[in-house]
């Protein structure tokens, strides 16, 4: 006697080929998870042999902790500048590129070079980066030579511009993603729709008001959700670049929670801090999720 109906049987084998990727995806990212979310609740994982359950506790040291505030500011600050100039880089590139003023055979050479960054590692555009901002470096050299400085300046060195140019060499880092997921969707607006509202006596600018960014709403706001997550969680541009420093100057919380974890082997402080990041990013990524279902 056959115990599972044939149509059982049909409904229930897709999900069977799914059980290995779900489980080896559980194995890889929600026991990592729930071991990070364990640590948090104990005093001292790893380091001490028998942890004691102290709850709420290290969230309480964490958010108490003026460094730790200190590093949140940065990131946000980091993050928030980085996202901004993201758009208006990659708008600004992306409405070029599909310009009919420009040539195509120039507008081959713009996109190899627009898109370069892209291409790089995190590790090279540090060293990249390091070497033109060095005191002798290139970018000192012109300043002075075009008289807009007087004394080389230590870009990463200094507490007072060592955040900034940071956050700089990331927007010069990252604005090829934007430009290119906003050039797919500028390629993709119907061009009658300019023309009908050329006809009715529209300028440029309302053009690009009333029928550029309403088109491309959707493909923004879902590039700046993934910016925001990605961007809060950089770390190998940063601990290549500053380390967080001079002192506490570029001090991130991705820079902080590794500190915690392999400078001063408080583990469940940095399971802690790193439970909050995940916090922080998973509020963006519901917003991103309900947007997604809204498009649909």
């Amino acid at each position: 006697m056959q115990l599972i109906s044939y149509k059982t049987q049909r409904t229930l084998t897709p999900y069977l080929y799914l059980v290995p990727a779900i489980a080896l995806l559980a194995m890889l990212t929600l026991v990592p998870i729930v071991a990070v979310i364990r640590y948090s609740l104990l005093d001292n994982v790893i380091m001490n042999k028998t942890p004691v359950f102290v709850g709420l506790q290290n969230y309480k040291t964490l958010l108490t902790d003026e460094i730790f505030i200190i590093s949140l500011i940065h990131t946000l600050y980091f993050t928030i500048m980085s996202v901004i100039f993201h758009l208006l880089l990659g708008m600004l590139f992306a409405l070029m590129l599909n310009s009919r003023v420009v040539k195509p055979s120039v507008k081959g050479i713009l996109r190899v070079f627009y898109i370069m960054p892209w291409a790089f590692t995190p590790v090279i555009i540090a060293i990249i980066w390091r070497l033109l901002l060095a005191p002798s470096g290139v970018i000192n050299y012109l300043l002075q030579a075009l008289k807009i400085i007087d004394s080389n300046i230590a870009w990463f060195s200094s507490f007072s511009l060592s955040l900034h140019t940071l956050t700089f060499v990331n927007i010069w880092a990252g604005y090829p993603f934007y430009m290119v997921s906003l050039l797919a969707g500028l390629q993709g607006i119907p061009k009658t729709l300019y023309e009908a509202a050329a006809i009715d006596g529209a300028n440029e600018v309302q053009l690009f008001l009333n029928i550029t960014i309403p088109q491309l709403l959707p493909i923004i706001v879902s590039i700046l959700m993934l910016d925001f997550i990605w961007t809060m969680q950089v770390f190998s541009l940063i601990w290549m670049t500053t380390g967080g420093g001079p002192g506490h100057a570029t001090e991130m919380v991705s820079t902080y929670t590794y500190k915690l974890a392999f400078s001063s082997y408080k583990f469940s402080m940095a399971s802690t801090s790193a439970i909050i990041i995940l916090l922080l990013s998973m509020s963006v990524a519901f917003f991103y999720i309900r947007h997604q279902k809204a498009r649909e």
